[in-house]
């Protein structure tokens, strides 16, 4: 299993001589020497490139020198998988190949998101029919498919995917709360396994982002505040995703880190996904070094690729220079200087999703509810045509343009002499490096038959159970209420599974006045400021403190005051308990969990070892007042981060 080493001061992999599985539908079969390589371009003769026995680099030089122009631009891009009856690529039923071999085959596109939510054994079907669709290309490239997260619990259109039957695991904030890297990487690892199996290559994560500003939406994808932390989870993450701390393994999946770099501090917890979100505030020159230091762990472990963020760094310098107020994707100081420069860092550089598009009257400020066709993020450079932005961006450092299918602009740049043709191999080798170190071009194909003996697996369900029970945090414990023993007691917990409750030995009962304990869940309160934007009527914005019209207040408000209380808060954003903490008896914060794996937490089956990954604010005027830079910078906190109750022994 041969790693292929990215970063530029690795070496590259010994060639390797032992047979590899060779797949193909339509691709004739070489033999040669008694070992057998797909004629990928149809020669019936073996080029470098098909040559499995060489190593990535070298075979990538080959198939570079092979390219046209329009091949070349295709790998720049990064399209979507058009899915049947759905839009953007969702969609439950599968791909429309038919509509696939316009990108694919006529503008040579090779890396494609997949947007599908089906069961992981029909996802492999599909992708399967990807890859066949590829053989009919002149040079038998294969496609790198990539997903955003599908084992976690929260579902956020555009920032993840549904699980369907892949593995669940706490949100990635949630192994910050366990701060344990091992489980860090055993997570990473099988769902490396599970994304290989149905056919995916690119994991379009994890979030290196530092967790600075409570109100940012996206701060459950994050490891928490502390940069080292940060660093540390997201080593850990790269190293099980891609199979090896030295590199991409033959196995592995490529990780996309992000975002590179600043995106935590948005300006008011907005995010930049919308045209009112696009600043991002990092104070200083050393708050800004907290950012950067948190992708440490990303560069030693060697990962393969890395997203810029989207928005405007205000305050921002680096060795007293001043980053100039364009986002990172257009940004050569921030790309090249810093990243490719200071980091040694020789990855692929894929740009977030669009940032070439232009950005309309109604994409700032839409006077009816935005559609995809409003959706545009180009920072710091709306004022530039789209054939600008490609320019700028490649020259920044942009290997590939995430959302995007337009390969003309590259084309045309080069054709017209403001891009090198040496600027674009550099970029198409970095690309078609992983795909050879994946061993996509010998064997692109995936069992489906496997699949059920990879994708939920009881042992490794039960991994992740204990991981979601595990990584709860308590914070509050009057009178030792927990852990509680269940057995033969009557609940009532409004929402939850009664056959989680009664798995305990408990019964779940429809009135309070008959129950020996409440349990109430609920979220992080939340606000949707911006409902006519597209992710702003999606994303969880605003107010993080409790309120009287808030279903939970209320909830609590109507039990008999007798009655023993847990408030189980998920903290999709760091929640301000302050009004609602004396109205229970126990408070109990998670990051994703199932009803089974929380009562396995409160009854102590599994005992909670998890700290808060980040400070609890007081008050709103707390939040209000601290810098979005800083890392638990909210005064006189209500919850400091790392607090954390045990259960007395």
């Amino acid at each position: 299993m041969a790693a292929l080493f990215l970063n530029g001061c690795s070496q590259a992999p010994a060639p390797t001589t032992s047979q590899v599985l060779i797949s193909s539908r339509t691709i004739p079969v070489i033999e040669q020497g008694g070992l057998t390589f797909r004629d990928l371009n149809n020669d019936g003769l073996l080029t470098p490139y098909e040559d499995w026995r060489l190593s990535p680099e070298a075979r990538a030089d080959d198939l570079v020198a092979r390219m046209t122009l329009e091949e070349k631009a295709g790998q720049m891009v990064h399209g979507t998988l058009p899915g049947l009856q759905g839009f953007a690529g969702f969609s439950s039923v599968g791909y429309d190949i038919d509509v696939l071999s316009v990108p694919l085959l006529e503008r040579n596109i090779s890396t494609f998101i997949s947007r599908l939510s089906m069961a992981p054994a029909d996802i492999a079907v599909q992708n399967n029919l990807v890859q066949q669709l590829a053989e009919q290309g002149r040079l038998g490239i294969p496609v790198s498919i990539s997903t955003d997260p599908r084992n976690h619990f929260q579902y956020v259109v555009g920032a993840s995917s549904a699980s369907n039957g892949f593995t669940q695991w706490p949100e990635y904030i949630g192994f910050g709360a366990l701060d344990n890297p091992a489980t860090t990487e055993a997570f990473a690892r099988q769902t490396a396994k599970e994304y290989r199996a149905v056919g995916f290559h690119i994991a379009l994560s994890p979030q290196a982002d530092l967790a600075t500003e409570p109100r940012w939406p996206r701060i459950n994808a994050t490891f928490g505040s502390d940069p080292q932390k940060v660093s540390q989870h997201v080593a850990a993450a790269v190293t099980g995703m891609q199979g090896s701390n030295k590199g991409l393994t033959s196995d592995g999946v490529l990780t996309v880190v992000k975002h590179w770099v600043g995106y935590g501090a948005a300006v008011d917890g907005f995010d930049a996904h919308s045209y009112y979100g696009r600043y991002a505030d990092v104070a200083n020159e050393q708050a800004f070094a907290q950012h950067i230091a948190a992708f440490d762990g990303a560069f030693s472990a060697h990962t393969g690729a890395i997203m810029p963020a989207y928005p405007i760094l205000q305050h921002a310098s680096v060795n007293g220079e001043a980053i100039p107020p364009v986002a990172p994707s257009f940004n050569h100081m921030l790309l090249n200087d810093v990243l490719r420069g200071t980091y040694q860092f020789n990855g692929v550089l894929i740009s977030d999703w669009g940032v070439t598009n232009d950005c309309s009257d109604e994409c700032k400020a839409p006077t009816r509810r935005q559609g995809p066709g409003e959706i545009a993020m180009p920072w710091g450079v709306e004022d530039i045509s789209q054939y600008e932005r490609f320019v700028m961006g490649i020259r920044a450092g942009i290997d590939q343009f995430g959302g995007t299918e337009s390969v003309e602009p590259i084309i045309q740049a080069v054709q017209q002499g403001d891009l090198t043709l040496e600027r674009i191999d550099e970029s198409v080798k970095r690309v078609l490096i992983t795909k050879f170190a994946q061993g996509l071009f010998d064997n692109p194909y995936v069992d489906v038959d496997a699949v059920a003996s990879v994708v939920g697996q009881p042992a490794i369900l039960q991994q992740a159970h204990e991981a979601q029970a595990a990584s709860q945090v308590v914070l509050k414990n009057n009178s030792e209420l927990l852990p509680f023993n269940f057995a033969a007691k009557k609940v009532f917990a409004p929402g939850m599974s009664a056959e989680a409750i009664s798995n305990t030995g408990a019964v779940l009962v429809d009135m309070p006045e008959e129950a020996d304990l409440a349990i109430i869940r609920t979220t992080t309160p939340s606000e949707k400021l911006h409902p006519l934007y597209f992710f702003g009527a999606m994303q969880n914005e605003g107010r993080l403190n409790f309120v009287q019209s808030d279903e939970a207040m209320k909830a609590l408000l109507s039990l008999p005051e007798q009655l023993p209380v847990v408030l189980a808060v998920f903290l999709e954003r760091p929640a301000i308990l302050t009004e609602i903490a004396p109205l229970s008896d126990a408070i109990v914060a998670n990051f994703g969990a199932s009803d089974s794996a929380l009562l396995a937490a409160l009854s102590g089956d599994i005992t909670p070892q998890g700290s808060l990954p980040y400070a609890l604010p007081s008050s709103m005027s707390a939040v209000e007042a601290q810098s979005p830079a800083l890392p638990n910078d909210s005064a006189n906190p209500l919850y400091p981060a790392g607090f954390s109750l045990s259960y007395a022994k």
